[in-house]
């Protein structure tokens, strides 16, 4: 018991490595990526009411093809980093939902996709993928769809905020079932952390104490739903998360 405990004990700690600047950025970039993409896509729609679904997407192939995904994860890139900058965060790395937030907000992001839908509609154009009618629509439709980048930007984050929320619910639940020896309404739970963790910007005040619990559960688990852990487990158990 004793080894597969150190086993379980050196996965975790491979595992729950400190969170880092790349990490983090891979992760905002990636969500904010998605709605971009999900943005443009409805703005289309709206501006091109006439055009069936297959020529909207391939209008969107065509801008895609005239630099604009390269260009929008440039710009969602360079704008993570202006925000940093602007609102402070020197170490590179976000303590919490809100600062992403308002580094997102203050990094021009809304201003970069601007300028890079000029310029994926004029190279289109000029390369005959789009016709000049249609590149004109998109042009003068172009704030619907930079209205939608940020507002979904604003659902996203409020989206974050209210998966930490409803983390941290799961982890009082998780330590009442604790407090009760309630392995199986404790196993409930912890997957609803695991899941929620999946959604979640990696953040080290977010999910420090989601490392403990599951250190603490993965213990149990092993040792056959047996609660009667040594003051040495638990503290094991409490080192991985430092």
């Amino acid at each position: 018991m004793a080894n597969a405990l150190s086993q379980e004990i050196d996965q975790e700690i491979n595992k729950n490595e400190l969170v880092t600047e790349k990490e983090q950025n891979g992760f905002l970039s990636s969500a904010l990526g998605k709605v971009v993409n999900t943005a443009i896509d409805l703005g289309l729609r709206w501006i091109l009411p006439d055009f069936v679904e297959n020529q909207v997407i391939d209008i969107k192939n065509s801008l895609i093809k005239g630099g604009l995904k390269e260009g929008i994860n440039k710009a969602i890139d360079s704008g993570i980093e202006l925000g940093k900058s602007v609102t402070g965060i020197f170490t590179g790395k976000f303590e919490n939902i809100s600062q992403a937030q308002n580094a997102v907000k203050n990094g021009g992001i809304i201003d970069g996709i601007s300028s890079v839908l000029d310029t994926a509609i004029s190279t289109s154009t000029k390369n005959g993928l789009i016709p000049q009618n249609v590149a004109t629509l998109i042009r003068q439709g172009k704030n619907v769809i930079l209205d939608n980048v940020s507002s979904n930007i604003e659902t996203e984050f409020v989206n974050q905020l209210d998966d930490v929320e409803k983390l941290g619910k799961y982890e009082n639940n998780w330590k009442s079932y604790y407090k009760s020896q309630d392995f199986d309404g404790m196993e409930r739970e912890y997957q609803k952390i695991k899941e929620r963790l999946k959604n979640l910007m990696p953040l080290e005040n977010t999910i420090k104490q989601a490392r403990e619990i599951e250190n603490i559960h993965l213990i149990i688990r092993n040792n056959g739903h047996n609660f009667n852990l040594t003051d040495e487990q638990l503290q094991l158990a409490e080192i991985l998360t430092k």
